[in-house]
């Protein structure tokens, strides 16, 4: 609920930045399922009525990797934007170029056309990530900044849940082109709110009371921790000085591990559901949403219980360690279920289960870049950190098709698990203690 403090102010103004940041995620999951949702129901068939399942799936799985690569390097570009421009102008470019790019989609005519959309899709939805790490590091106190991704992982979760179901219903009734364009205008009208409500960061924010102005910036411990004596960070670091501690390459290395894992999931689950179980758009619609409703719940999970063991009054290292190994403790066993699921049901049942365990974990991995350094370099951290994790994703959805040929799917799940067991080494090695990194 708003609390008006008087005409000009407005109380809880960090919930409703994260709650806009989360909306958005939720429309960029729209925007980017879309296209895995009408290839299977409509574009595949028009555009290749001549070719077999694994020769459909090589050209989907060869447009889907392009559009990773550049959604990689947009992590990178967008983390720098944002440093450099604020939350409020990065997201006005990464949300408007995307949602362009979406309705653009529609005039797409084959392979290279639809993959010049999905690589200008890729670029600008990457400052979704970044900007939300920047939001979250500008906007919250440090015991309340898993809560805050919680939010925007559950935007992001909600988002790939409701787009299956959403996108097939939409391709019963509209054409695969009309769909891109009633899409892309949506993301064009929550810029409008955006511009509205956040008109500048929490020490400048004109509607932002001073008890909350107060909390958020006093509560900030990791810009406490860097002294104002130690004038160089009071700069944005440059990337070869974020890439001289090795606690960013354990955020790195664990981002890299991770993401796949999910992408795995978005990109795959309508060839998955197509190829493995013979099911239409409206066995997909049915099952698809599924795995992402684990992953929903987990979005949340994570965030609450990182902030029941802050409560406790536990250091940041002992919460995101804590929280990371028990996410990952849910993915490892249920990845290696996955190989032999046995029915419909219970494959998208399990899939949740791991996608439960990935948010739960993910979250804190991506809080981990406010942990260590300053809000000035927090979405250049982020952005390394998200680049590598889609180069890597880019990597894994490029050799499914040639893992998976025939149907069977067991070797890329084995390869998840392995890939769970990276992501603790990564962030017990090189994170000995997660904490406010000060410059020797």
């Amino acid at each position: 609920m708003i609390k008006v403090a008087d005409s000009r102010k407005v109380g809880g103004l960090r919930w409703w930045v994260i709650t806009l940041i989360a909306i958005a995620a939720v429309i960029n999951y729209i925007d980017r399922q879309a296209f895995a949702v009408l290839w299977e129901s409509s574009i595949a068939e028009e555009l290749y009525p001549g070719l077999d399942a694994d020769a459909r799936r090589t050209i989907y799985g060869n447009i889907g990797t392009a559009f990773i690569l550049a959604y990689a390097f947009g992590q990178i570009l967008f983390g720098r934007i944002f440093d450099r421009l604020g939350t409020r102008f990065g997201f006005i470019i990464s949300l408007g170029v995307w949602s362009l790019a979406t309705a653009m989609h529609a005039f797409a005519k084959g392979f290279m056309s639809f993959s010049f959309m999905r690589v200008l899709l890729g670029l600008s939805e990457a400052g979704n990530w970044p900007g939300a790490a920047k939001g979250n590091a500008e906007w919250f106190p440090t015991d309340e900044r898993a809560v805050a991704q919680g939010i925007f992982n559950f935007g992001a979760s909600f988002g790939a849940m409701i787009s299956i179901p959403v996108i097939g219903i939409l391709a019963l009734n509209f054409t695969w082109q009309t769909i891109f364009i009633m899409i892309g205008a949506i993301g064009l009208l929550w810029l409008i709110p955006w511009m509205i409500i956040v008109k500048g960061p929490p020490k400048k924010h004109p509607w932002l009371t001073e008890s909350e102005q107060n909390y958020i910036l006093s509560g900030q411990q990791n810009e406490i921790a860097l002294d104002e004596a130690n004038a160089q960070d009071e700069k944005a670091k440059s990337i070869g000085q974020i890439l001289g501690f090795k606690e960013s390459w354990g955020v790195i290395l664990a981002s890299a591990a991770i993401d796949p894992i999910w992408w795995l999931f978005v990109v795959w689950i309508p060839n998955y559901l197509t190829n493995v179980f013979n099911m239409d758009v409206k066995g997909i619609v049915i099952y698809g949403w599924v795995p992402f409703f684990g992953a929903m719940l987990g979005a949340w999970f994570g965030g609450l219980i990182a902030k029941q063991f802050f409560k406790k009054g536990w250091s940041t290292n002992k919460v995101r360690k804590t929280t990371i190994a028990i996410g990952c403790a849910i993915m490892l066993p249920s990845l290696l279920m996955m190989a032999s699921p046995g029915s419909p049901v219970i494959a998208v049942i399990i899939m949740a289960v791991i996608l439960f365990g990935f948010q739960t974990a993910v979250g804190n991995i991506q809080t981990i870049p406010s942990d260590l350094l300053s809000g000035k370099s927090v979405g250049t951290l982020s952005g390394l950190a998200g680049m590598a994790a889609k180069l890597a994703a880019a990597g894994l959805t490029y050799v499914v098709p040639m893992v998976v040929a025939g149907g069977n799917y067991s070797g890329v799940f084995i390869i998840g698990a392995v890939l769970v067991l990276i992501v603790v080494a990564s962030i017990w090695l090189l994170c000995p203690k997660i904490e406010a990194l000060k410059t020797t």
